[in-house]
């Protein structure tokens, strides 16, 4: 047996691909992203709890025992390659994937709580260091 890296994504990831294009095709649009940036507006609270909720996008990275969905780097990917392709402006890289991968390097119960929150999609973070 070989060893190898497989580029192609699986039928998951592509179930997973098609979820959120089709979520930030209807939700999206770049007109309102624009609008949105132009404002000064913070992300959309509403679309962010469908993509992180509804979809699940949020506890990709977060291990099931502590209520995530326990996926790779690769669906994570996925996700950021959409999110990136809809310039959409979600917190998903800091919350979902930089903050998650800090606290999942944290023993204890309080870091075990707030990954469980933010699998939900319950919570937002951000990781702040000195």
């Amino acid at each position: 047996m070989t060893d190898h890296l497989d580029l192609l994504h699986s039928d998951t990831e592509e179930e997973l691909r098609s979820a959120v294009r089709a979520l930030l095709a209807d939700r999206s649009a770049p007109a309102a992203v624009l609008a949105r940036a132009e404002s000064g507006a913070g992300h959309d609270p509403a679309l962010w709890r469908t993509l992180a909720r509804d979809i699940g996008t949020a506890g990709l990275l977060v291990p099931e025992k502590l209520g995530g969905q326990g996926a790779s780097h690769r669906e994570a990917a996925v996700v950021l390659e959409e999110l990136g392709r809809a310039v959409a402006h979600l917190p998903y890289l800091t919350s979902a994937v930089v903050a998650t991968e800090a606290l999942l390097a944290c023993p204890g119960p309080a870091a075990a709580a707030l990954l469980h929150d933010l699998a939900a999609g319950d919570t937002v973070c951000a990781t702040a260091l000195p």
